[in-house]
């Protein structure tokens, strides 16, 4: 028979895919000697069968589970449900990768109206016992029998303040007494049930719930938004429990080995004393640093200390730790590889590489390629920073700087930002149900919790700015409004936040671009040593080809010239053109962008050197030029001193059915030959004229957009090889230039052997590509795609991912193809997939030549290379 439950003894840190992250970690700690809790796990496949079973528990899995449950008795003396001395357990979900907050957790489990009495006697705490009823009931109410968590809330802030106290360690133990009661009567209301009292039977509801969360909308978002694959699982892990909430000698606490904002190689976390562990993550009440333990419990500490030291050696990573303190005795709850912003995850691979703890190699692949777009974004300018009002300070829990209105809830956050407004989410303390707003806003404040409340992980994982614990804001959602020292704010009030300080200003304050600098320029070096694809950028301007090579770039490898059209000088010229009557009008016009379209590339080429540009000539149908709208058509008449029914006879003819598969790329030049025409004489001219003024050899990489078959691009390249032969003749300057063509049309790609007898470069243009393959129109898309990813139809949007299966299989074909005829023809990708780390990936599996991408991408495309080629190593 399969087995599907494993006592903690049993576990390795290898067997993280069968026991979940968690699971295996506690059989790791538990073999190298820590104080871990005892307990066992019940495994993803089990979690995954439960799924094919119709979402039932199945008779031989129940069975497992109790008889694990009375190895764990024999092990603790005690037993669950006991009226002497009974056992209680937690019962936790541990997927394969760390989903914090996402998945259901109940603590206390096996407590009833009779055990709570025998907790009660064998403790000699009454007030512990009824503390811990009155939670087990909360928790087991919302997550089992998904009654909303603000019922109980209510009861417990109710007798809070009909006793004028602030903290529930203030309640007395008649206190809690009476709100268990309260809680059950909750249940019998909202359920029409009794609170179950039968501890086998809650056993059994809870790892059922546990199961149910792992697809529950917030655990479903967050794997779509870190790409977590859904066929996974959640373990269960059933573990003994121990107190932090019996009294002053108690308390739990969260800490990682390392600072996971800054990476600074410090022990970073906060502790509650009588609390449990929901009480820290929550934010329920604010906590203290962890340095403060060594005042209170200074065994406890130093214990605490040297079990980190040896977590991270062992795992060779930072570490995030769950612990409790029961009567000064420390206990390891949970360890994993802690959850870090970008800069921290630089700063520690690189540092632990000279500590000698991991290689170089290691440290590459420590750093999640997605994760650096943190660091390519502005921080706040320091001048203007000065000049700003300081309204207050919390933690600042995630870096970064961020500017918006704030709302108060997610709803709002995600309208706002729907309108194309800035958002800042302005909480009391976040939980997992506020995911989509947090998503959906710039930054994230709350009044409370601490840094490693529930707020502070998750945006830290998404790189937002968040701050935490600015305790002197007060939320009214009814008025919506926020008071801060007093002053009343109206929802929609534009604030700042400093991530790295904990400042909240008052405004929005301008930003200014980061400076990559120190660890990250190391990282990149490995990186570059390693990676076998070249990083081009695509860039149409001078400015964004200054950044990309700041950013690392290698050469351009789309410069749209479209681009340069739409300038407001320009598009007066481009728009007579169009409208010209005959081909000498049009001629006139294009002799007019002839020096525009030459210093474009000018300073283009200068800015990126002898690095290699790719060109490709105009692209967009006409139509595009031109407006649409009666008020904008009258406007345009007048200013080019013709009628509007003549213009409009103009924006009639150019109008397309399907504009993307109609009179565009290389189909203009057929038409219009004198297009390519100027643009190759500008593109050949600026480089002749850098050579001669500057010494500067530029070679022009020329590419023919949307060709389909051979006898297209044989066409233009005579039109342009005779341009070519114009220009060097009439300068007296030879110069060396490529034609080339982007692979976006699916006929192209697999005639690609064709093609290559004359084309020098193949670029695969895979934004249309995977629009042509689907025949989905990516303008469009957006309606129905979503869909497609919530309903499993699509593992991901084919527009962000690329398609391996069929988008893939073509460029495979086209390349070995195109080899086949030119063995050194140059391949490479310029859609927005050459920032993608897995389409990266597959890449490098094809032997291509170089990915381009936007220059802020720059850098997630090398670091995505390194790793792919220490991944899949090329033969």
């Amino acid at each position: 028979m399969k087995k599907f439950v494993y006592d903690f003894n049993e576990g390795t840190a290898e067997m993280k895919s069968l026991l979940g992250g968690k699971g295996a970690n506690l059989g790791e700690m538990t073999k190298i000697g820590l104080p871990v809790p005892g307990g066992f796990t019940v495994t993803t496949e089990a979690c995954n069968e439960y799924y094919v079973r119709g979402a039932k528990l199945w008779d031989e899995l129940k069975e497992e589970i109790f008889n694990h449950l009375a190895e764990l008795e024999g092990k603790t003396g005690k037993k669950l449900g006991d009226l002497d001395n009974p056992l209680l357990v937690s019962v936790r979900s541990g997927s394969v990768f760390s989903m914090p907050g996402m998945m259901d957790t109940i603590l206390n489990l096996g407590l009833n109206d009779k055990s709570v009495v025998g907790m009660a006697n064998a403790t000699d705490n009454k007030r512990f016992a009824y503390d811990s009823y009155r939670r087990f009931i909360q928790m087991f109410g919302d997550v089992v029998l998904e009654i909303p968590k603000y019922k109980f809330d209510t009861i417990l802030h109710r007798r809070k303040n009909d006793k004028g106290i602030e903290h529930d360690t203030e309640l007395t133990w008649e206190d809690l007494r009476d709100i268990s009661e309260l809680y059950k009567e909750v249940v019998r209301k909202e359920k029409n049930i009794e609170f179950p009292q039968d501890t086998r039977e809650q056993l059994l509801m809870a790892t059922e719930a546990v199961f149910k969360s792992w697809n529950n909308p917030r655990a479903i978002i967050y794997r779509r938004l870190n790409d977590i694959p859904n066929h996974l699982g959640t373990a269960v892990n059933i573990q003994s429990m121990v107190f932090g909430n019996m009294g002053d000698t108690c308390g739990t606490g969260v800490a990682f080995t390392r600072n996971p904002s800054t990476g600074e190689n410090l022990l970073y976390g906060e502790f509650l004393l009588n609390a449990q562990g929901e009480d820290v993550v929550a934010g329920i009440r604010t906590p203290k640093p962890i340095a403060e333990l060594d005042r209170l419990m200074p065994e406890a500490y130093q214990q605490f200390v040297d079990v980190c030291n040896l977590l991270e050696k062992h795992y060779r990573d930072m570490q995030d730790i769950e612990f409790t303190i029961e009567n000064k005795n420390l206990y390891v709850l949970q360890t994993r590889n802690g959850k870090r912003t970008a800069a921290a995850a630089i700063n520690i691979a690189v540092e632990m590489v000279e500590e000698g703890l991991i290689t170089k190699e290691e440290a590459i692949m420590r750093v999640e390629p997605n994760q650096l777009d943190q660091l390519l974004h502005p921080t706040f300018d320091s001048e203007q920073l000065a000049k700003s009002t300081l309204l207050t300070k919390g933690l600042p829990a995630s870096s970064g700087a961020a500017s918006g209105k704030a709302y108060f809830t997610p709803e709002d956050v995600v309208h706002a930002n729907s309108l194309g407004e800035k958002a800042i989410l302005l909480r009391t303390d976040t939980s997992p149900e506020d995911l989509e707003g947090m998503v959906a806003c710039q930054g994230i404040l709350t009044a409370r919790g601490g840094m490693t409340s529930h707020a502070a992980v998750v945006a830290r994982g998404m790189g937002k700015c968040c701050i935490v614990g600015a305790g002197e804001i007060r939320i009214d959602e009814e008025s919506k409004t926020f008071t801060i020292n007093g002053r009343v704010y109206n929802e929609g009030h534009a604030i700042s936040l400093d991530g790295n300080t904990g400042d909240v200003y008052d405004g929005e304050i301008p930003t200014k671009s980061p400076e990559l600098i120190g660890n990250f320029e190391v990282l990149m070096a490995w990186a570059d040593e390693i990676r076998k694809l070249k990083i081009r950028t695509n860039a149409d301007t001078p400015k964004d080809t200054k950044q990309a090579i700041i950013f690392g770039a290698e050469g351009i490898g789309l410069c749209r010239t479209e681009h340069m059209f739409f300038e407001e000088s320009r598009i007066a010229v481009v728009r007579q053109m169009i409208l010209s009557r005959n081909v000498e009008e049009r001629k006139d016009a294009l002799e007019q962008l002839l020096p525009m379209q030459r210093q474009d590339f000018i300073e283009i080429f200068r800015e990126m050197g002898s690095r290699p540009v790719t060109v490709r000539l105009l692209d967009p149908p006409l139509h595009e030029f031109l407006p649409h709208e009666e008020e904008d058509i009258v406007k345009l008449a007048k200013k080019m001193n013709i009628s509007v029914s003549q213009l409009k006879n103009v924006v009639a003819e150019l109008k397309e059915v399907n504009p993307m598969l109609g009179h565009r790329g290389c189909r203009l030049a057929v038409t219009y030959p004198e297009i390519y025409e100027m643009q190759v004489r500008a593109i050949l001219e600026a480089a002749i004229i850098l050579k001669e003024e500057e010494n500067l050899t530029v070679i022009p990489e020329i590419m023919v957009p949307l060709v389909g078959q051979l006898t297209e691009l044989k066409y233009i390249k005579n039109l342009m090889i005779k341009t070519a032969n114009e220009v060097i003749q009439e300068k007296g300057v030879k110069i060396d230039y490529l034609i080339g063509t982007m692979i976006e049309v699916p006929r192209a790609a697999i005639t690609a052997d064709e093609i290559a007898e004359e084309a020098e470069f193949f670029s695969f243009g895979t934004n249309d590509l995977t629009q042509m393959t689907f025949g989905f129109s990516r303008d469009d898309a957006g309606r129905f795609i979503g869909e497609y990813v919530e309903k499993n139809i699509l593992e991901k949007d084919p527009f962000q991912r690329l398609d391996r299966a069929g988008v893939g299989k073509l460029i495979k074909i086209a390349a070995d193809l195109g080899k086949q005829t030119r063995p050194n023809i140059k391949l490479g990708i310029c859609g927005e997939h050459g920032g993608d780390p897995s389409s990266i990936e597959f890449c490098h599996q094809l032997g291509l030549d170089y990915v381009s991408c936007s220059p802020f991408r720059v850098p997630i495309a090398r670091l995505a290379a390194a790793q792919a080629a220490l991944r899949l190593p090329q033969k």
